[in-house]
């Protein structure tokens, strides 16, 4: 799994004209899932994380974790994350996992997520989607299970 996570003040995601998901200060996941991927990469990449020490202290340090915030999560679908761009000038999207496995996956990942005591928003898992962010520092990680 990869996910890409970008602190953000406030998010959300649209499809067809309508919001779907929603969060005020959090976390903005691009989840994306190939297909040796099990719910154990999931569970490692939700705990990782939901305790990611990147939100400031009372000292300005980045010290403080999602859970320590009290933040939420906006968690978007993306198999584009495991588009291959080494070669010609089309992306190769044969890492990425087939729908059925990568749904599964993704929503055992949100599940985990929401286990930990965390709000979770979606948007809707294939469908073109529109996302907002306001990026907070702005601090976006790539963070992987493998």
């Amino acid at each position: 799994m990869r996910v890409v996570v970008q602190r953000s003040k406030e998010a959300k995601v649209t499809v067809d004209g309508s919001i779907v998901g929603e969060i005020s200060k959090g976390f903005v996941l691009l989840v994306g899932v190939t297909h040796h991927d099990k719910e154990e990469d999931a569970q490692f990449l939700a705990d990782k994380i939901a305790n990611l020490r990147v939100f400031e202290d009372e000292n300005g340090k980045m010290n403080l974790s999602l859970l320590d915030v009290g933040g939420e999560i906006l968690s978007v679908s993306q198999f584009t994350l495991y588009g291959d761009c080494r070669k010609g000038r089309r992306p190769n999207f044969m890492e990425a996992a087939k729908p059925e496995h990568a749904l599964n996956i993704y929503e055992s990942f949100n599940t985990f997520l929401r286990e930990k005591g965390l709000k979770v928003e979606t948007g809707i898992f294939g469908a073109m989607m529109d996302v907002q962010l306001i990026n907070d520092g702005p601090v976006t990680l790539i963070v992987e299970s493998k």
